[in-house]
């Protein structure tokens, strides 16, 4: 398992951190070595890499706005890149070390620190204004209808004005005894709202230019004695498909339901902070232990599960064409038919782990590994 961190929040405040595997088992986990693929059913060819800068210990998502792509490093490194060819069309350092990726609309770009301030560029690369909003920021900004929308470690949302920086609205949550020390993704689901995960096994929907709750409910619920069994986070980022919505929590559940209503129509034990993907007929995802299930979308019945990745610490999965594609922490692309969970193709990326879920734009699927490298390749 990768190194997130649980919080133990106290009264609002912080009062230790304890890395989540000191909880488990101390034996060690060995990665499943590769399996034989044979003869691979589909090619995925290499179009271009670059660098763009390390994540350290950040999960750094890249965003694509019109043709191009954004990325940020840990070392405060920004970068535009033009999609097509992988060229840099300009590269800026932030004044502080960042935390958090990008968010962008296209004419704004916003990015985070561990010490809470918040700088934004323009399409030019030119930094036009910073905010500090006091807590630190690992989910990177959601740039939409004129707001950057911040969310903090301490469950608080910041909505300021994209152009100015200045504040519009401000939501705190309660705080749970514990919860991850990870990003909680934001996902726009209208024009002007998004859903996101709360620790609790709650998820929602808020209203990006009021910052009001448009409806919240309960996907998993804590079990357990103790405060870390009863730990239970929607941090991954929930996935859409026309009204049907997906997430998963987790030490919690994964489950599908009505985006507008907000009432899940099935859900089934299981934890992960990786979050889900969908297709027409699925939803997949990989627990802990990175085996891989698909379940029916409608009614969650379990349709196969891949164990041959145990170990592996399996990266956000992405459904595209017929195949879903996740990384590894050792650099590998996987690529696992939709219908019967075979790995079909792999590609090596670099020799860094793969944390975040591959992007499609303009015919590519572009991906970043936490070394720092942005690649682009075209399945066939």
């Amino acid at each position: 398992m990768r190194h997130i961190l649980i919080k133990v929040i106290c009264l609002a405040s912080i009062t230790s951190a304890l890395v989540l595997g000191a909880c488990s088992s101390t034996n060690k986990r060995e990665a499943a070595s590769l399996v034989s693929i044979g003869e691979q059913k589909i090619t995925v060819d290499s179009v271009w890499s670059t660098s763009v800068g390390k994540s350290d210990t950040f999960v750094m998502r890249p965003v694509v706005a019109g043709d191009y792509i954004y990325t940020s490093a840990g070392n405060g490194r920004v970068s535009k890149i033009d999609i097509l060819t992988g060229k840099v069309v300009w590269e800026v350092r932030a004044p502080s070390d960042l935390s958090s990726g990008p968010g962008s609309d296209g004419t704004v770009v916003v990015v985070g620190t561990a010490k809470g301030t918040v700088y934004a560029y323009d399409a030019d690369g030119q930094k036009i204004w910073e905010e500090k909003i006091g807590s630190e920021v690992l989910t990177e900004p959601l740039v939409m209808d004129g707001f950057a929308i911040i969310r903090t470690i301490d469950n608080r949302f910041v909505g300021l004005d994209a152009k100015t920086g200045k504040r519009r609205w401000s939501y705190a949550r309660p705080q749970t005894a514990l919860a991850l020390r990870t990003s909680f993704a934001m996902v726009p689901v209208a024009a002007d709202a998004f859903v996101t995960g709360f620790s609790g096994g709650k998820i929602g929907v808020i209203g990006a230019t009021t910052g009001n709750v448009l409806w919240e409910t309960s996907l998993a619920f804590p079990k357990g004695f103790s405060e870390i069994e009863r730990m239970t986070d929607v941090s991954a980022r929930p996935t859409l498909l026309g009204r049907r919505l997906c997430a998963v929590a987790f030490q919690g559940r994964i489950g599908c339901g009505d985006l507008n209503s907000g009432t899940f129509t099935w859900g089934k034990d299981f934890s992960s902070f990786t979050g889900t993907a969908q297709s027409q007929d699925f939803v997949f995802a990989a627990d802990e232990k990175s085996h891989v299930v698909a379940y029916r979308a409608d009614d969650g019945v379990e349709v196969w599960r891949n164990d041959t990745m145990t170990w592996r610490d399996l990266g956000e999965p992405l459904a595209v064409g017929r195949v879903v594609v996740m990384g590894d922490k050792q650099g590998y692309l996987h690529f696992l038919e939709q219908t019967s969970g075979k790995v079909i193709a792999r590609v090596r990326v670099d020799s860094s782990p793969v944390d975040a879920a591959p992007i499609v734009a303009n015919g590519l699927l572009i991906v970043q590994t936490r070394g720092g490298s942005l690649s682009a390749y075209r399945p066939n």
